[in-house]
């Protein structure tokens, strides 16, 4: 056998269809959870009801990011520059949503306000103009045209906010948008953050800049966007009980509808933990109940027609329970993914009926967008390299860094390797049905002067793990001590490993080759690397993520049962067994090994070294790094520690 034949032994071949099996696991966990929040949802038959859901799915949404940054800061906020233009004025302003951290945005003031007036929040999707995007433009027209206040303000990683702008090099070392929502975001996952936390405090700020402003009425504020807006518009919705009305466009479906479609979400639309709470879309328009609420969609979205109906259809029996009938509603327009000219008009309507008391004027005249640069905040166009002091989730995550830091050296060493252990085990742990092994040999064969034999067994209730054993010929027949070895790729990825297996064979030990969870032969069926970002791999990660799991506590699970599986293996030693990690995917290991007494030790390689080490790091390979991220973890430890535990020290 060449070792290009081994590298291609799958159980698929043998009868037992594999590659598929992760995501059929993840999808059955959570259609179970779809079910229970159907349930809890059909369950509630009066006013406290709903009024006792909306508190706890606002409580535990705010406490599953990581919780809100403080809101009493100063916004410091200024006007640096007006735009006249036909029936109303554009100020540009910039405001601290947090020390440091610069919001620019753009006023809309109609002409001949008497009075303070309704105002609408525009939060941006994900365009690179953000605020000054001429489709975005439009509707903050047609809001202004219609007598509207409207703050446009541009999001994270957009328009004039881009985190990785480098003035020196005249651009940014991370792309915009959702890369640098993703990259950021990656970073506050270990603090135990979603990178959500930020664009919802910055939404919240807004809201605080606008009732700050004397032309604003404090009580009669909305909220709209659509995309990456329709999630800031949707978080609002669940979160700030200031709101008067809303309509999120274009973001609105069903948790169900949108995972069967496939599609990977960007870092601030995954909210840990709430699908496990039976949290679901219909929950974001609950948590308005009874306000008025107006859900803008287009047929022919990514985020499923059909889930965004079922979600209306369900949540007007709320609005009916309590009186509201008449107060939300669906407007659909025939096209692709965008805020369109019909949308933009129907929500000008709905917020000058429910936040001006009157009907919306200049519903057909034309808007005209102005060009991007007049509109800019900043004379050079990005925050970053002009406003002295400007922070971004970067500075934030270091911030976070050090107050856990500082946290956990409160504690005696004693205590803190206690209380983490007891963590990392509820996290391994507690998502999983075990079940009996049934281990199965169903390959062999002669690589050179190695002996190989492959097997499957069952580590959890749906799922396989893979394993390739090696040993030398001239020890075919004795029983042999074994290191379990973890890498990216497991039995797929032989050769680059090919001389350590070796080694460890001929010094009288026997070697598995671990394939965990979605690795090597048990990988996604995908057109292309399953491992790239916003790919199988990630989507999947992330909806576990939604479960409260992820796939670095599925995997050092995996690792558990594979020490399990040698109790059934024949020829080797179960009470001589070691780990060898090489790359990112040992730290599997690492915490299996701090977990389970069984194991001898591990042997790293061009590990991750130190999770805080990496936060620091303004720059890293972002390639399957959602992969080996255990959310939380740093406020327990880091992997010094546990290497120091593990030598007693």
């Amino acid at each position: 056998m060449r070792i290009k034949e081994a590298e291609a032994v799958s159980p698929s071949g043998w009868h037992y269809e594999v590659k598929s099996q992760l995501q059929r696991f993840v999808y059955a966990r959570s259609a179970e959870a779809f079910a229970e929040g159907d349930a809890a949802r059909d369950a509630l038959a009066t006013v406290d009801d709903v009024r006792a859901r909306q508190e706890r799915m606002r409580e535990q949404f705010i406490a599953n990011l990581g919780g809100l940054p403080a809101t009493d800061t100063p916004l410091n906020a200024r006007t640096v520059g007006t735009v006249q233009c036909q029936g109303y004025t554009i100020e540009k302003v910039i405001f601290e949503a947090r020390p440091g951290v610069f919001v620019t945005a753009n006023l809309y003031l109609p002409e001949g306000m008497d009075g303070p007036r309704g105002a609408v929040l525009f939060v941006c999707g994900h365009s690179y103009e953000a605020k000054a995007y001429p489709r975005y433009q439009d509707v903050c027209q047609c809001l202004a045209r219609a007598g509207l206040v409207v703050l446009a303000q541009d999001p994270v990683g957009q328009g004039e906010r881009l985190s990785y702008h480098e003035p020196g090099l005249d651009e940014t070392t991370v792309a915009w948008g959702t890369t640098e929502h993703d990259y950021a975001g990656s970073q506050c996952l270990p603090l135990g953050d979603a990178i959500g936390r930020y664009f919802l405090h910055d939404a919240m700020r807004g809201i605080d800049y606008l009732q700050s402003r004397p032309e604003v009425d404090p009580d009669r504020i909305g909220v709209t966007g659509n995309s990456g807006g329709g999630t800031q518009t949707s978080m609002l919705m669940v979160c700030d009980p200031r709101l008067a009305a809303a309509a999120p466009a274009t973001f609105v479906t069903s948790r169900e509808a949108y995972m069967y479609s496939g599609g990977a979400q960007d870092a601030e639309q995954i909210w840990p933990g709430m699908t496990a709470l039976g949290f679901d879309h219909e929950d974001i328009l609950l948590g308005m109940a009874p306000k008025p609420v107006l859900v803008l969609a287009v047929q022919y979205d990514f985020f499923p027609i059909e889930g965004t109906r079922r979600t209306v259809q369900r949540a007007r029996r709320v609005w009916e329970l309590l009186g509201k009938g008449q107060d939300i509603g669906l407007v659909e327009d025939t096209c692709q993914h965008q805020y369109s000219p019909k949308l933009a008009r129907a929500a000008a309507a709905f917020f000058a009926r429910h936040l001006l008391g009157q009907s919306a004027s200049g519903d057909d005249a034309a808007t005209e967008p102005l060009p991007p640069q007049e509109l800019q905040c900043t004379s050079s166009g990005q925050v970053r390299g002009e406003l002295p002091g400007a922070r971004f989730v970067y500075e934030e995550n270091l911030d976070r860094l050090t107050e856990i830091e500082r946290a956990r050296d409160a504690a005696t060493d004693a205590a803190r390797r206690k209380s983490a252990l007891s963590w990392l085990r509820e996290q391994v742990f507690r998502h999983r049905r075990p079940c009996d092994l049934n281990p199965r040999h169903y390959a062999s064969g002669q690589l050179e002067e190695l002996a190989a034999t492959w097997y499957i067994w069952w580590s959890q209730e749906g799922l396989f793990s893979n394993a390739a054993v090696f040993r030398h010929w001239r020890q075919a027949g004795e029983t042999l001590p074994v290191t379990i070895a973890l890498w990216a790729g497991g039995t797929t990825e032989l050769r680059p490993h090919q001389q350590w297996i070796r080694s460890a064979c001929e010094a009288g030990r026997a070697v598995m080759v671990l394939d965990p969870s979605g690795v090597g032969p048990l990988a996604p069926f995908t057109t292309g690397d399953p491992a790239a970002s916003f790919g199988v791999i990630h989507k999947l990660n992330d909806d576990l993520a939604w479960l409260g799991d992820s796939l670095t506590a599925l995997r050092t699970y995996d690792v558990t049962r594979a020490r399990d599986v040698l109790e059934h293996l024949p020829l080797v030693r179960s009470d001589e067994v070691t780990l060898y990690g090489q790359g990112r995917y040992a730290v599997y290991g690492q915490l299996a090994a701090a977990i389970d007494e069984r194991i001898g030790g591990i042997e790293v390689v061009h590990g991750m070294g130190s999770y805080a080490e990496w936060v620091r790091d303004r720059h890293f390979d972002v390639h399957d790094i959602r992969s080996v991220i255990l959310p939380g973890m740093l406020k327990h430890f880091d992997l010094p520690d546990l290497a120091r535990w593990a030598a007693g020290s």
